[in-house]
């Protein structure tokens, strides 16, 4: 079995309130969730209406699929127009850690 799990630190465009803020991640994290059938939530930055922090976890048998999903969750988060990707992170388990 393998885990891997990416974190997200974005930087949202015009935003002034945390209202607006919700109205920009929600749909990223709702569209993760239907499109690659994984778990994933806003995990921090919570009180910045400015910045977000995504966190996503994949759960696979083989190493190659679950890289395939990885990289095709940063790469529809790094498209989004209306947020700017400023880092990720990408940490890989094996039931063996």
């Amino acid at each position: 079995m393998y885990v891997g799990t990416l974190s997200f630190d974005l930087l949202l465009g015009d935003v002034h309130s945390l209202k607006e803020k919700r109205s920009l991640v929600r749909p990223i994290v709702a569209e993760l969730r239907r499109k690659y059938a994984i778990s994933v939530s806003e995990t921090g930055n919570q009180d910045l209406h400015r910045r977000a922090e995504i966190g996503l976890a994949v759960v696979s048998g083989d190493t190659e699929h679950l890289t395939d999903v990885l990289d095709r969750c940063e790469r529809f988060v790094a498209a989004r127009p209306e947020v700017e990707l400023l880092s990720v992170r990408r940490r890989l388990h094996t039931d063996e850690d």
